[in-house]
C-alpha cells in the first residue's frame, strides 16, 4: 500500500484540489473552486499525496490581522473517517498558531466535526463582511444553510 504524506501544496496540485473539492461541490457540501482561484491561493494549502494523487486538502485563509478561515477541507471518499480530516484541519491550527492569528473559522455542512475539534458555532453576522464575497456566486445564496463555528488559539 502507498504511504500517504502530508506537505505544502505546489502549483501542479490544483488540478487535483479543484477534482477533489468538485466531488464534494457536486454533492452539495461545499462551493466548487475555479482552477483560477486555486491558483492564487495555492500557498494557502495542504494537500494529502498518495502514488502522485492528492487524496486530501485543507486551506488557511488569512482574513484579517487576528482571523483566519479554514477553507477547502475535503478528503478522498475512500479515506473519510480514517483521521485524515483532522490531521489536515490541525495542520491547519498549527500553520494559524505560527502567523499569530488568534481565531480559526470554518463555515460547514459538516458542523460535528469541527465540534469534535474545539470549534463553538457563531452567528455567520459575527464574521467579517469581507467573507461574505464567494457567497454571491453560491447557487444556495441567500438560503445557506452552512453552520460558521470558530475556534479561539492559544
Amino acid at each position: 500500500m502507498k504511504e500517504i504524506q502530508l506537505r505544502k501544496a505546489l502549483p501542479p496540485d490544483a488540478q487535483g484540489i479543484r477534482d477533489l473539492v468538485k466531488f464534494y461541490a457536486e454533492k452539495g457540501w461545499m462551493l466548487p473552486r475555479p482552477l483560477s482561484a486555486l491558483y492564487d491561493t495555492i500557498r494557502n494549502f495542504w494537500v494529502l499525496e498518495r502514488g502522485g494523487e492528492i487524496v486530501g486538502c485543507a486551506a488557511l485563509n488569512i482574513c484579517w490581522e487576528d482571523m483566519a478561515e479554514i477553507r477547502s477541507l475535503a478528503v478522498a471518499d475512500e479515506f473519510r473517517g480514517t483521521g485524515w480530516g483532522r490531521v489536515l484541519v490541525n495542520k491547519c491550527l498549527e500553520e494559524a498558531e505560527a502567523y499569530k492569528i488568534a481565531r480559526v473559522f470554518t463555515l460547514t455542512y459538516v458542523p460535528e466535526f469541527f465540534r469534535k475539534l474545539g470549534f463553538e458555532e457563531i452567528p455567520k453576522e459575527a464574521l467579517p463582511h469581507k467573507i461574505w464575497r464567494d457567497c454571491l456566486d453560491c447557487p444556495h445564496f441567500p438560503d445557506c444553510k452552512e453552520v460558521a463555528l470558530q475556534r479561539t488559539l492559544g
